[in-house]
């Protein structure tokens, strides 16, 4: 059981509830906060104050005072209103990932909402309601406000929701799996849909499945190394200790523990060095190693805000409205991220061009016996070339792009769940560059036999060689390249690697 404070959820309970289907819920702690901040919404409401979303329309209609007896009626009309998204469903995984974030924000108790608007996301997630909520439609900046209208709908009982693997209408998944919809009252429209926690969701996902990617480019490095004869200097713990930065000093030790008892190494080539992308490896992929830290502290500290507007400080009896749901930390960090990974797959890809090319390799041309009939591996560099031009297309920022909405009231946007969905893709992209590259090393390992390789990159060639052969004459490839990429990004090699030598470490 995963239990919220809005103080302390973490990227690895989003993916236990998201993904592995953990139960949560809120703590007695985060239920207090959230009864005491209640009670001054109600005093405030009580005194005749105009309170912006609460007592008056929202953005441009903000100026426009609203009588208590409609106050239910607004926060309804909000969520309708704000439903306005369009393109395919968004994974149920980054759906339930945004309920969790959400009610752990309703937790800090400074949104205004009773327990039960929180309690409603925790009763959807522990009994397997899903809302179906579109991808696309919002700014990322007075929060996910369409995605979370659709997350909202679901919890009057509207709206559609999976429930049990099928598509339904909300309040017949609510009716089926035993849970009351709830009614409104002051804030709690906003309440339900005024923050980022779609796109948080999003990300913090994207961070699991990025360490999973990270750790498959010390592997797939590792193996090319040792494939090519890498001279190992490039990776001594001294030369590297006088560089201090903490990612690149972590590949290293990590390519260094890859490759140990490598017998291809140890044939020493009389090489004095190699060419950047192999020695380079660590002052490349190190930074996007930093890269993943840095953006993992942002998300975290965004999944424990308090991103809403307006926000009650029960304590002075205040209310303040300001823009704590803008989502430019999100969008800025995702388009950093992006740029992170695409180099790792820029790297890659690099590297199975050295594996290909017999006047770098040593080895038969495109990895393969009888040149002119058989082409090889040849077009699946192709691939990893399209993937990653793609990848730097992806790239740029979305961040910098704004369109103002709201009559101008909103005039300066995030775009940040294009981000979120760039990175998605471009970490789709680098699995299959990824794949490509250790299906070329495993080939590449075969032509260096008997000698074997190293005590990391022989348990990632013998699963490899486990579901793709050897490749003698030339034969379909995107099946191998397919069923390496599921391998990747199941986390399989890693599994297998780490069996062997341990926990390949992000930080030393």
């Amino acid at each position: 059981m995963i239990q919220i404070d809005g103080e302390s959820l973490t990227i690895e309970q989003v993916r236990d509830v998201a993904r592995n289907y953990e139960k949560a819920e809120i703590s007695p702690n985060g239920i207090e906060k959230i009864k005491k901040c209640r009670s001054i919404i109600e005093e405030l409401v009580e005194s005749g104050m105009a309170i912006y979303g609460v007592t008056t329309g929202i953005g441009e209609f903000a100026r426009i005072r609203i009588s208590p007896e409609k106050s239910a009626e607004l926060q309804r009309r909000i969520i309708y209103s704000h439903a306005a998204g369009t393109g395919e469903p968004q994974p149920i995984d980054v759906v339930r990932g945004a309920m969790l974030c959400r009610a752990n924000t309703l937790s800090k108790g400074y949104s205004g909402v009773r327990p039960k608007i929180a309690n409603i996301f925790i009763e959807m997630l522990n009994k397997g309601v899903t809302p179906v909520v579109f991808e696309k439609g919002s700014v990322g900046t007075s929060g996910d406000l369409s995605p979370m209208a659709q997350l909202a709908e679901v919890c009057l009982g509207e709206g559609e929701a999976y429930y049990q693997g099928e598509r339904m209408p909300g309040g017949e998944a609510l009716k089926r799996a035993g849970i009351e919809p709830v009614d409104l009252t002051y804030k709690e429209g906003l309440g339900l849909i005024n923050g980022s926690q779609m796109t948080t969701s999003g990300a913090a996902l994207l961070l699991i499945d990025s360490r999973n990617l990270l750790k498959n480019a010390f592997i797939a490095s590792a193996m090319t190394i040792d494939a090519l004869k890498g001279v190992p200097k490039a990776y001594d713990a001294r030369y590297h200790a006088v560089r201090p930065f903490k990612g690149q000093n972590t590949v290293a030790h990590n390519l260094r523990l890859l490759m140990e008892g490598s017998e291809i190494i140890a044939e020493r080539s009389g090489k004095v060095q190699d060419g950047y992308s192999m020695r380079c490896t660590p002052q490349v992929i190190g930074p996007s190693v930093d890269t993943w830290f840095y953006v993992r502290e942002q998300i975290e500290t965004e999944m424990n805000s308090a991103a809403d507007n307006p926000l009650f400080f029960p304590e002075d009896k205040e209310y303040i409205a300001g823009g704590n749901f803008h989502g430019q930390v999100i969008g800025m960090t995702m388009d950093f991220m992006a740029i992170a990974m695409s180099e790792i797959a820029d790297l890659s890809e690099r590297h199975t061009n050295r594996l290909l090319n017999p006047v770098l390799s040593g080895l038969p041309d495109f990895l393969v016996e009888g040149k002119g009939l058989n082409s090889g591996l040849m077009v699946a560099q192709y691939t990893a070339a399209a993937l990653v031009s793609e990848n730097k297309v992806l790239s740029h920022p979305s961040t910098v792009d704004s369109i103002s909405v709201s009559a101008d009231q909103e005039d300066h946007v995030a775009m940040t769940p294009i981000a979120v969905r760039k990175l998605t893709e471009i970490l789709k992209n680098v699995g299959a560059v990824l794949a490509i590259e250790m299906m070329s090393a495993a080939q590449a390992f075969d032509f260096r036999k008997p000698l074997r390789p190293g005590k990391g990159t022989a348990p990632a060639y013998e699963l490899i060689r486990q579901y793709v052969p050897h490749l003698e004459n030339d034969r379909v490839l995107y099946p191998d390249i397919n069923k390496i990429a599921e391998l990747v990004r199941s986390g399989a090699i890693v599994e297998a690697v780490e069996n062997e030598v341990g926990e390949l470490p992000l930080r030393r």
